[in-house]
């Protein structure tokens, strides 16, 4: 309406004054509400066309769309397994910190496992101090043996020399005995060796691997105690949160509530997404100029500056499925995906996140202009494309303006249940 408008006055109007004044035509006579159409033909069509011109240049180059919001993330608040509540430690519409206990859940099971693991490190200990104690007698029985041994020898040895001198002092049968007896006391000697080694062995290597094994018994149970404690793992606000001791909650089927982010990009504060028309791909970039005006925060426009654009269009994804898939039923097309920050801090301060927002994406070139490289029609044109950016920011203005009229009196002034 704008556009028709202002050039009506270089097209229109002239008309108009060429046949009152040139051809003496007055209003009213010659000229009235019926043959106007007739008589300002020219003028009407040269309006027509340069406010469809302008419409197309304003749209192209300084796009915008009512499909901006600022999203944000919810994160699930869930235990890693199945449960009755113990206790609960906060409210719902409570701000937490990360690492702030939510809730607990019932423990007794999980604390009985912890004892059995340290009274089986506590057995272990037991044995060890047991089998030290008996290496220390193993250790005495093979020293004990050792010197029986030696001391049979030694009898021996002083047998077998007598015999050697004189043969009626030691008989043949006392010295088969001692025969006997040093291969006895080698025997001993060696099952002594071995018993010691045994207990060695269970010093060394199989108690400790048994304490090994009860202290990963132990660290595991202790990790299921703590497993019945849930933590925020964000900092952010707890809502849909209504456990009372006894409820029982399931990580699967009954999640205990939700956590909203408060101080990182995925809380909606920080960046707003919107979806411009797919045309604006040639135009809009990262650090394109824009401006937004939500319904949270009525009769503001907020400058901000696009930061990414995501370079595919949602409607085009697959998934492999076992039907084959109909391009009619893809035929509605899909939006630019674009994130846009605000240029100055704070500025998304009173917006809501998740609000609905309408926003305006202007294309400048005063850079490019300023280089010199352009010619005087590039340029000029380029002027021109800067120049109508103004007439969709003050479209934006009018439509930040109307925005609550339209939702309070055209709508019904009420929330419409969701279809």
């Amino acid at each position: 309406m704008l556009e028709f408008l202002l050039y009506s006055l270089f097209t229109v109007l002239p008309d108009f004054l060429a046949r009152r004044y040139i051809q003496g035509k007055r209003w009213g006579k010659k000229i009235t509400f019926f043959t106007m159409w007739y008589e300002l033909r020219w003028g009407i069509t040269a309006c027509v066309l340069l406010t469809v011109m302008l419409i197309t240049l304003i749209f192209y180059y300084h796009p915008s769309t009512v499909n901006a919001t600022p999203f944000f993330r919810t994160v699930t608040i869930l235990p890693e397994g199945g449960g009755r509540v113990d206790d609960v430690f906060v409210n719902n519409n409570q701000l937490v910190q990360a690492g702030d206990p939510l809730f607990s859940l019932q423990s007794s099971s999980q604390l009985a496992a912890t004892e059995v693991a340290r009274d089986k490190i506590l057995e272990v200990e037991a044995k060890m101090k047991m089998a030290q104690a008996e290496l220390a007698a193993m250790t005495g029985l093979v020293e004990k043996a050792q010197g029986s041994l030696d001391q049979l020898k030694n009898e021996l040895r002083m047998k077998v020399e007598l015999q050697e001198l004189s043969s009626d002092s030691v008989s043949q049968r006392e010295i088969q005995r001692l025969n006997n007896a040093v291969t006895s006391g080698e025997g001993a000697l060696a099952a002594a060796k071995a018993n010691r080694e045994a207990v060695r062995a269970q010093i060394e290597s199989v108690l400790p691997a048994q304490r090994e094994t009860a202290e990963e018994a132990m660290e595991q149970a202790e990790v299921e105690v703590s497993k019945t404690t849930i933590y925020a793992g964000i900092s952010g606000r707890v809502v849909q949160f209504a456990l009372q001791p006894g409820d029982y909650v399931n990580p699967i089927f009954r999640p205990a509530g939700l956590l909203i982010p408060t101080d990182s990009i995925e809380s909606g504060r920080i960046e707003v997404q919107a979806g411009f028309k797919q045309l604006a791909a040639q135009v809009i970039k990262p650090g394109t100029m824009a401006e937004i005006s939500c319904l949270s925060k009525p009769f503001t426009v907020i400058p901000m500056v696009v930061t990414r654009v995501v370079d595919v269009i949602a409607a085009g994804q697959l998934r492999p499925t076992d039907t084959l898939v109909d391009i009619q039923e893809r035929a509605r097309p899909g939006t630019l995906t674009v994130s846009m920050e605000p240029l100055y801090p704070d500025g998304l301060d009173g917006v809501l996140p998740g609000t609905k927002c309408i926003a305006n994406a202007y294309t400048y070139n005063h850079e490019l202009i300023a280089s010199g490289e352009l010619e005087f029609s590039e340029s000029l044109f380029l002027h021109m494309v800067d120049a109508v950016g103004v007439v969709h920011a003050v479209i934006l203005r009018i439509q930040t303006l109307m925005l609550p009229v339209k939702m309070l009196v055209f709508s019904g002034h009420y929330a419409k249940p969701a279809t």
